[in-house]
């Protein structure tokens, strides 16, 4: 029987004749407790700072490079992850990753001084830096018809693992100390390590790498545990494939090596699919991505920051969020949780847009609301006024935040898109650790409104690079190659 009889079809038309089922829901769970954790270290940021600055008489720029490190080390570690997976495999990626930041994580607990946390916290950012592979693999999962929405529900870890973190701290820091809240904020890290052998690689991964008959039988696998058919014919790995053979792993792609090894080989791999980046195809989408990106970081960071510091009334400049001296050591968690909590409804506008008016008019009306809310911030408002514009601004600015990461890797091929989406967050990770320079610095040094005009104009600058955007992603299917 030929191929004419049999038929041909796609790695996207067999997700579409799947589905999304109880496959997708595992897939959903693993890379959300990746997103979950995530949140859960960097939520630390806005709560132990002022505990240790105590605890060891830190100065306040020294209390502020405890959050800037763990981004510097996220901005090393976005590039590094990205080119891992791409050239290693998304599974890989995991093992590694849930490696460095678990041990990390749980290791900075048992920190004798500043140095030595300082440095762990930096190894800690380092494996954070790769949590933009477990989106990329989900989002190679999903069904096109689906895949924003679907992306939106995922993003919800993030906001569950922030609101968890803000209650975690509430409750430890009561009756203990910020090294238990450390030790207890690595097990979603180790959740990650423990259930990694149940981690299937990514298909789309698969092949891009010519190995069709291994995607096949994860295919198969998903189309099982749905209830649920493949296509009549034989899988292919794109409509311009003339056939469909399956190759030997990767290095039998590149012929014209012969005498290089496979680790050299893949070395070699990795660093073209970084200069693949600034190719003529994707130059454009890199460097508009690169500047939403910083803005969405430092916007939503720094509206996290400046409740920490509204909050803690540590600047003695303004009134602050809480309502009394008393109410001081709960203030900084209770309007954390309430903050956080605000993530829901900003979550579930984005998720109810995405896939209606797409990516770009989304994150263009969220941009625009998180402006507006944030705008009467130049002056000095009542603690409950500035508690609720705190709290519209950070549900627009995740909305915002999330729709990125979904655009993101949408936008890159499979051949290079954790690389394009680790680079571009890493970029957005210098947004992070410029962002406490402005919370702490200006608010600690009475300049509120000056904080807050530098975050009105990195939106203006986001707004307007949404609107260069060449095309929306929204019901494409995602491509494997940059032509």
């Amino acid at each position: 029987m030929d191929n004419e009889q049999v038929g041909l079809y796609t790695l996207d038309e067999a997700l579409e004749s799947v589905g999304f089922g109880k496959f997708q829901a595992f897939v959903l769970a693993y890379a959300g407790l990746g997103w979950f954790a995530e949140a859960m270290e960097i939520m630390i940021l806005s709560f132990i700072g002022q505990a240790v600055k105590s605890e060891w008489g830190l100065s306040s720029s020294q209390e502020s490079l405890l959050s800037t490190i763990v981004f510097a080390g996220m901005v090393i570690g976005a590039y590094g992850w990205g080119t891992i997976s791409d050239t290693y495999g998304r599974r890989t990626g995991f093992l590694t990753i849930s490696i460095v930041t678990s041990g990390a994580g749980f290791l900075s607990t048992f920190s004798p001084n500043y140095l030595s946390l300082v440095i762990l916290r930096g190894f800690v950012g380092f494996g954070l830096g790769g949590t933009s592979v477990f989106l990329s693999w989900f989002l190679e999962f999903v069904p096109a018809s689906s895949r924003g929405m679907w992306m939106v529900v995922f993003s919800t870890f993030w906001t569950f693992g922030s609101i968890f973190e803000a209650t975690l701290v509430w409750i430890v820091m009561a009756k203990l100390n910020w090294r238990w809240v450390l030790a207890l904020s690595s097990v979603p890290s180790f959740a990650l390590l423990f259930l990694y052998g149940v981690a299937p690689e990514s298909p789309r991964y698969l092949c891009m790498k010519g190995r069709t008959g291994d995607a096949l039988r994860i295919l198969e696998k998903i189309a099982s545990v749905n209830r649920t058919k493949l296509p009549a014919g034989v899988l292919i790995s794109s409509r311009s494939t003339d056939k469909a053979e399956e190759s030997t792993p990767s290095e039998d792609r590149i012929p014209l090596l012969p005498s290089l090894s496979k680790s050299s080989m893949q070395s070699k791999l990795g660093l073209s699919s970084f200069f693949m980046l600034f190719s003529s195809k994707l130059i454009k989408t890199t460097a508009l991505l690169w500047v939403l990106l910083f803005g969405d970081s430092f916007s939503y960071y720094g509206i996290i920051l400046l409740t920490s510091k509204l909050s803690s009334g540590e600047s003695g400049c303004f009134p602050t969020i809480q309502s009394s001296g008393y109410l001081l050591g709960d203030s900084l968690y209770v309007n954390a949780f309430i903050t956080s909590i605000a993530e829901l409804p900003g979550l579930f506008l984005s998720a109810l847009l995405v896939d209606r008016v797409g990516r770009k008019q989304t994150m263009s009306i969220m941009f625009g609301l998180a402006f507006i809310f944030l705008l009467p911030l130049l002056t000095r408002q009542s603690a409950v006024l500035t508690t609720c514009l705190l709290f519209g601004a950070r549900m627009n600015a995740m909305a915002t935040f999330t729709v990125a990461s979904i655009y993101a890797p949408e936008l890159y091929p499979t051949s290079v898109r954790t690389t394009g989406a680790g680079v571009a967050s890493a970029v957005g990770r210098i947004g992070g650790m410029v962002c406490p320079l402005v919370s702490v610095a200006l608010v600690n040094a009475c300049h509120q409104t000056e904080a807050i005009a530098i975050y009105l104009a990195v939106i203006v600058v986001s707004l307007v690079c949404i609107q260069l955007f060449p095309y929306d992603t929204k019901g494409r299917e995602l491509s494997d190659t940059a032509s």
